[in-house]
């Protein structure tokens, strides 16, 4: 699974399983986001798979289904401990072709505009509601200073958040279905292209920090920009909310610490309240597991997945749980406002659209962050982006 301020939720709830199971113990290893990625793939392709399969869904979970390197969970998931429990939208994010194969693990977490209250008001800016707010605030920053937006390009995945909401804004979530379907030359759909073209016009505008391209998130060296005041903003999961926290808790205390929808686009088909992110994390039962470690995997999700002490600590790493009817806990945390928003974004979306290099099958996704990383450093122009990637479909 992956380390993070999640661990210690994690950690917690495999703890308390080990204490009341001793002869069902857990063992758990930690990675940082990208070695995980391809530890993980190696591991289930060789069938040495941990017995249960930290991942996002999408793509990868259905190449995994295809192979046949995880169980089937319908059964589990239908009984009445764990049946209505999470957010349906959620949930559903671990089904292919109308079967389970994995179940949430983690916080909601859709994307949103991280916001530095101060600089803003340094620049006399306003939060963006439209694209054109959004350009025309870019002279305003640099006048003072300060760079409009901070993101962690060495990444790569970070820039696609950028993608995935223009493209949505423009021509709604129906483009990515059809992109996942393998619909013949989806990529070069008109919304991809013109999204594209957008972000390139922002790079050329400066609307991101010099050295982008070289900018790792794994450190958190990107949100840090943006609450000590060199950058105005960012697009971010909410752990960009956990960065602040460890990096600088009195930007949170005193109220720094802004939020604001993606902008919508003129004359774009997408709904404003659509998000982009990753649901939550999920966990998967590896299909090479012993008879009795299966089991054991399946008590644990019947019995201490998102029960409520593992929601308790879930809510105390500033991660909100996909979990039906919290809603009186959350004004019970230390930052309602934040709590509430994250909830609210997720479930009040009309389409939450899983994060695309997770949405795809894995060489499928290779290739978007390849091209997108050039897009953005103005490598490639937007039908040369579309054209390598129709050749993946």
């Amino acid at each position: 699974m992956l380390s993070g301020a999640t661990e210690v939720a994690f950690d917690k709830s495999f703890a308390s399983w080990n204490d009341a199971h001793p002869s069902q113990k857990f063992t758990v290893q930690a990675f940082a986001n990208d070695p995980y990625k391809q530890k993980i793939r190696t591991a289930v392709g060789a069938d040495q798979a941990p017995t249960l399969i930290y991942g996002w869904g999408g793509g990868t979970l259905a190449s995994y289904v295809d192979a046949g390197k995880v169980v089937d969970i319908s059964d589990l998931v239908a009984d009445p401990a764990l049946k209505g429990r999470f957010i349906p939208s959620i949930a559903a994010v671990g089904q292919v072709d109308g079967k389970t194969y994995a179940v949430p693990n983690n916080g909601l977490k859709p994307v949103q505009l991280y916001l530095n209250k101060d600089a803003f008001t340094t620049a006399g800016v306003k939060p963006p509601k439209t694209w054109d707010d959004l350009i025309s605030s870019i002279p305003k920053f640099k006048a003072k200073g300060i760079a409009p937006i901070t993101v962690a390009g060495a990444a790569k995945w970070p820039l696609l958040m950028w993608e995935e909401y223009l493209v949505d804004r423009i021509g709604g979530p129906q483009v990515m279905k059809d992109i996942v379907a393998g619909k013949k030359d989806a990529w070069s759909d008109p919304a991809v292209i013109k999204a594209n073209t957008m972000i390139q016009q922002l790079v050329d505008a400066g609307g991101f920090v010099n050295g982008f391209g070289s900018i790792s998130t794994d450190s958190g060296a990107d949100i840090a920009l943006m609450y000590t005041g060199k950058a105005a903003m960012t697009l971010a999961l909410p752990s960009a909310y956990q960065a602040v926290q460890s990096g600088d808790p009195g930007f949170l205390t005193s109220h720094k610490l802004g939020y604001a929808d993606f902008p919508t686009v003129a004359g774009g088909k997408g709904d404003p309240k659509d998000v982009v992110g990753n649901p939550s994390n999920y966990w998967s039962v590896s299909a090479s597991a012993t008879k009795a470690q299966k089991k054991t995997a399946e008590e644990y999700i019947a019995k201490n997945l998102l029960n409520d002490s593992y929601v308790t600590d879930l809510l105390g790493t500033a991660n909100v749980p996909p979990v039906r009817g919290i809603e009186p806990q959350l004004k019970k945390t230390s930052d309602p406002e934040f709590y509430n928003r994250i909830y609210k974004l997720a479930d009040l979306a009309p389409s939450f659209q899983l994060s695309w290099d997770q949405a795809l099958r894995p060489d499928q996704a290779d290739a978007l962050l390849t091209n997108l990383q050039q897009i953005f450093l103005k490598q490639i122009t937007p039908k040369q982006f579309s054209a390598a990637m129709n050749k993946t479909l």
